[in-house]
């Protein structure tokens, strides 16, 4: 037997046993339902699901195996009303099968399945995108779950927009045309370009750009295959471009070689978010994603930010004179506030020790226990807003959100001192945190300077208080020094102007907490978050199973090293 023999029948082996059959379309333009994938129309398979309509308990593997291939079949065989009948939604299914080919402008896809995980089957789509005599090819890999369908216990696709593709939301389309907005070639604060095939977290980044400036700067459309978004004032995300057109130029405060460092951080961490800001300007360095979604949750999340908050109660605290960093501070076990019990991680507690060792060992009820003596449950959201910015119409540029901590009551507003309740943060805000911690002043993060197109700035009423920013910088350092929560991320960063904070959040519903981890360097300051994540470091025997440091380090080390920074 010849070598090309053996190699084709290893290969047929090598798909027999990953499940890798392969789904083929070459008249997807053309009218839906037909026969037209290869390995059959997956009636076999239709048949298999359908005997298993009364069947209960868990979805077998062999069913969702089965059930998968029928639809992906179908789908790739441009038969939306057999494909929509084998999910959970037929409706919703059927009219985004029918767009795949008739709005995406889809005119050939093979879709290849992949090992199934259990009910979760993973596949690759290649598709052909063609538009006015240009086609263009699309790879891409997405995934979906077999489910027992309500009422008839038959397996059936659990159907989400993202079985069409991963980064689909709810309501949104794909889409293949001229776009109304012209290209633009976004460059660094360096006259760099900055392309989303250089630095994929971007994207989201450079679609709101677009949105944005690209009518303002002189460039014509091209052809492109686009997501089109629910919300009309969102930005399309642009996924392929088939004809190129002519972009404008717009100038960002990025830089090219802090954005490369954010990028290769967030990489080796799913769902994971960094922003870097320069505290003496606001400028934002760096915002890097690696998420399924495309979401740019680094500037438009909103999560609880856990303990990383408790930078803006300390100040709150400080400001009262309730505390102060070498003032001894209660740290007991646990504490009880209008009937809630609140504990430290391990239920750890702390005797004779200032203030500021509570705040570097993350002391949950050296916090909650304050809040008697303050006596205002507005006075932590007026700080936020007042001294920190958080709530002010922050207008980077591009949509971001610019956080939330509302005035609450009860049990809520005593776990708004630790982050957690309905406190709403992302990677910027607490990145603008620290800054803020840092000078003692807020400065508004920008991504493109206000004097490029004239908008107003938000701007806080105050500074801190006197004194307060220097004691929020001499507990950040002991956090990041031996003891603290951040000595495990902070260790490698060289010389002793650093400090850092950590932070854990849990999240009604997840099955892990998110982990936060904001800190500085010299004329920078980071925040990053991993959605999921598990506990940021609050004691340094839970940091070790916490991948934040290889996160947070090039975060602020890397990134202070390669931006050029002005005296403090």
């Amino acid at each position: 037997m010849n070598g090309a023999a053996k190699g084709a029948i290893v290969g047929g082996v090598f798909l027999a046993m990953v499940g890798g059959t392969a789904y083929g379309v070459y008249t997807l333009v053309g009218d839906s339902g037909g026969s037209g994938a290869d390995g059959g129309d997956g009636g076999g398979a239709r048949s298999s699901a359908s005997s298993a309509a009364k069947a209960s308990g868990p979805v077998t593997g062999k069913e969702a195996a089965a059930t998968a291939q029928a639809f992906l079949a179908a789908w790739a065989a441009g038969d939306d009303h057999k494909a929509a009948g084998l999910t959970t939604d037929t409706q919703a299914a059927q009219a985004a099968v029918a767009d795949f080919k008739a709005g995406a402008m889809v005119s050939k896809a093979v879709i290849t399945p992949g090992t199934p995980d259990g009910t979760t089957v993973p596949f690759k789509v290649e598709a052909e995108i063609s538009y006015e005599g240009t086609t263009k090819p699309l790879a891409y890999e997405s995934r979906l779950t077999v489910v027992r369908g309500a009422g008839t216990g038959e397996p059936l696709v659990d159907w989400q927009p993202a079985v069409i593709h991963p980064q689909l939301q709810k309501d949104e389309k794909l889409r293949t045309g001229t776009p109304a907005s012209p290209p633009v070639k976004a460059v660094d604060r360096h006259g760099r370009e900055l392309t989303a095939e250089q630095y994929p977290s971007l994207r989201p980044v450079l679609d709101s750009l677009r949105k944005t400036y690209g009518e303002k700067t002189g460039g014509t459309p091209g052809v492109e295959l686009w997501i089109e978004p629910a919300a009309q004032d969102a930005p399309k995300r642009s996924l392929l471009t088939l004809v190129e057109g002519k972009p404008g130029q717009i100038q960002t405060v990025l830089d090219a070689d802090v954005q490369a460092a954010a990028e290769k951080a967030v990489a080796l961490h799913p769902e994971a978010s960094v922003v870097a800001v320069q505290p003496s300007t606001g400028d934002i360095l760096a915002v890097a994603n690696h998420r399924r979604d495309g979401f740019n949750a680094a500037m438009q999340g909103r999560r609880a930010p856990g303990s990383t908050m408790k930078i803006v109660t300390a100040a709150m605290l400080l400001e009262k004179g309730v505390v102060a960093a070498d003032r001894p501070a209660d740290c007991p076990q646990t504490v009880s506030w209008e009937g809630k019990v609140f504990h430290n991680l391990n239920n750890f507690s702390l005797k004779g020790q200032p203030f500021s060792t509570s705040f570097a060992k993350s002391c949950n009820t050296a916090f909650i226990s304050l809040i008697n003596e303050v006596g205002d449950n507005g006075a932590l959201p007026r700080v936020a807003r007042e001294a920190f910015g958080i709530g002010l119409d922050w207008k980077t540029g591009i949509p971001s959100q610019d956080g939330s901590v509302p005035v609450t009551s009860g049990p809520a507003a005593a776990a708004e001192y630790i982050g957690q309740g309905a406190i709403q943060m992302n990677p910027l805000n607490i990145a603008s945190i620290t800054a803020t911690a840092r000078t003692g002043v807020f400065r508004q993060p920008v991504l493109v300077k206000a004097s490029l197109d004239g908008r107003t700035l938000a701007a806080t009423p105050r500074s801190l208080a006197l004194g307060v920013s220097q004691q929020l910088v001499r507990m950040m350092k002991q956090a990041a020094g031996p003891g603290g929560t951040a000595a495990g991320a902070m260790s490698s960063v060289a010389g002793s102007d650093k400090g850092a904070k950590t932070g854990s959040a849990e999240v009604d519903g997840a099955t892990a907490p998110d982990s936060w981890f904001t800190g500085f360097r010299g004329d920078v300051a980071a925040a990053a978050m991993v959605e999921g994540g598990g506990h940021g470091g609050d004691t340094i025997a839970a940091w070790k199973p916490w991948p934040m440091d290889s996160l947070a380090v090039p975060a602020i080390e890397l990134l202070d090293g390669l931006v050029e920074v002005p005296e403090a």
